[in-house]
């Protein structure tokens, strides 16, 4: 498998990378922007990069995107929230099959309550490959849903080559989440298409303050408190109006509040939001508030910022790193904080420059850095040695006294199947597909229609 892994690179520190995923487009998100931009910018570095998620409604089969961009939608359906069902061994020969298939030397797998991505690591470390795995969200210690989630996200980290977090506060979760060897993990923040995201040609007048909420409307990103906090806003504050885009259990809640305090004409709800359409939302607006209870990251702010555009957050994980201070007013997750945080920004809009802005956040975060950034991770990874199966399991015995000896059994059982599968069906079998670049593509099709034109004349 070395040696294969060896060709499978090519051209010296050029890596043919698999990023797995149950998130990824036509579903919106800040995982799935991030497996799309760094794909992007992958690409032009010379690496081949080609996506694996699961079928989104008929969207099945093999698809390209831009840039010549390959994802494989598998057909398996989601199960919750967007995840697959967890088959542990079922995803098993389509896995290995489009690992040989496309001549993968990399799998980067995304979002640590991604189904697919925990089994598509575990079967690629079965199968010699190295691993690399990027966390998105913070998770807690205490009840149930974490506890589970941190012993799943364990197992999976046991026997990964490297790790990635988007921000310091992330990696410290992930490192006490589990037990990975903080060495092993990498800082990568995300970043902002700016050149997508730019302020409205004409700065807006003051007049009218447009407080800007764009977010999933779910508990985890404080639609609660935003019940508590707009009427008290609005109150306050005669001139201020909300525009809140997005979607989920709690709208319902925001618009019974609206209903109450008859807040009609000062509370606009739009709905789910496009992300092609998010920009021209978010330049009507002067302020941008986030108030999430928990978050890693969170882009919604850089595109918010990039757009010139002042932020309001709650002060949870990783969002103090996200922006220098003068571009951010942080608050508690308390809604009296957050009001009072509110009324500190529109105090200090009129300093506030749009265009300025911008400009500070085309220096500060570049989906062309992460990409470099990442690729240095890649290459560390690939320097890794490959470790013999039961130095592998000791790894897994270390996860707990009745989980570390269950971890070892499903992989004694996946790398069993594989050699089963092996004996079916050898990798000589299984046809390697040519690589095929959108510059080729286009220079193909630019020769066939010179080679039409020429035989119609």
């Amino acid at each position: 498998m070395g040696a294969k892994i060896s060709d499978a690179m090519g051209e010296r520190g050029k890596h043919r990378i698999l990023m797995v995923s149950d998130f990824f487009y036509p579903n919106f998100g800040g995982v799935e922007s991030h497996i799309y931009y760094l794909s992007q910018c992958l690409i032009p570095l010379g690496h081949k990069v080609v996506v694996m998620t699961h079928a989104y409604n008929n969207r099945s089969g093999v698809r390209y995107m831009t840039g010549g961009l390959k994802v494989y939608y598998v057909p398996w359906k989601p199960f919750l929230m967007q995840n697959t069902l967890p088959t542990f061994y079922g995803t098993l020969p389509i896995i290995r099959t489009i690992l040989i298939r496309e001549n993968i030397s990399v799998v980067h797998g995304h979002q640590a309550f991604s189904t697919l991505c925990h089994e598509a690591l575990m079967h690629a470390r079965t199968m010699g490959y190295k691993v690399v795995f990027t966390d998105h969200s913070l998770y807690g210690f205490a009840d149930v849903g974490s506890i589970h989630m941190n012993k799943v996200l364990q197992f999976t980290l046991a026997d990964v080559t490297q790790a990635i977090c988007v921000s310091h506060t992330s990696k410290e979760n992930t490192v006490l989440r589990s037990g990975l060897p903080p060495e092993k993990v990498y800082v990568i923040p995300n970043a902002v298409d700016t050149a997508m995201f730019k302020p409205a040609p004409e700065q807006l007048s003051n007049d009218e303050i447009v407080v800007i909420v764009i977010s999933r409307l779910v508990y985890r990103k404080g639609a609660d408190l935003l019940v508590e906090v707009i009427p008290e806003v609005c109150r306050l504050h005669p001139n201020v109006r909300f525009v809140i885009g997005g979607d989920g259990p709690k709208r319902v809640r925001l618009e019974e509040m609206r209903e109450k305090h008859s807040l009609q004409d000062r509370v606009d709800m739009l709905g789910a939001v496009p992300h092609a359409k998010v920009r021209s939302v978010l330049i009507t607006g002067h302020i941008f508030l986030n108030s999430s209870l928990t978050e890693a990251f969170c882009i919604a702010i850089l595109e918010a910022a990039s757009c010139g555009l002042l932020t309001v957050s709650t002060r949870v994980g990783g969002v103090p790193e996200v922006l220098p201070d003068d571009m951010i007013v942080l608050a508690e997750p308390d809604p009296s904080d957050m009001i009072h945080a509110i009324a500190k920004a529109i105090n200090i809009l009129p300093q506030i420059d749009p265009k300025a802005m911008h400009l500070r956040m085309k220096e500060l975060y570049s989906w062309h850095d992460v990409a470099r950034r990442t690729e240095i991770v890649y290459d560390r990874a690939l320097r890794c040695s490959s470790q013999p199966l039961l130095e592998r399991l000791s790894r897994y015995l270390t996860c707990g006294a009745w989980a570390g000896k269950l971890f070892c059994l499903v992989m004694l059982i996946d790398f069993i199947l594989w050699h089963l599968l092996q004996l079916w069906q050898p990798d000589r079998d299984i046809e390697v597909v040519p690589d095929v670049t959108l510059a080729n593509f286009l220079h193909e099709e630019m020769s066939w229609d010179s080679n039409q034109s020429e035989t119609l004349r």
